[in-house]
């Protein structure tokens, strides 16, 4: 799976999103919109990662959906 898919399908993905990062809201993933970025921003702010932390847990993430 590649990020473009999960962006176009981003209603479908957000509740697996949400299930795997529990502290984004149903507004932050609103906002997140499919973007990575912006994910990778609002995991960084709620776990307090680096941006290479939160970048490996989504690829990880994509790997397993």
């Amino acid at each position: 799976m590649n990020w473009n898919q999960i962006e176009g399908n981003w209603e479908q993905f957000k509740g697996k999103a949400q299930t795997q990062w529990g502290k984004l809201t149903g507004d932050d993933l609103d906002v997140i919109a499919g973007k990575r970025k912006e994910l990778s921003g609002k995991i960084q702010a709620a776990y307090g990662k680096t941006q290479e932390e939160a970048d490996r847990e989504i690829d990880d993430w994509m790997t397993r959906n």
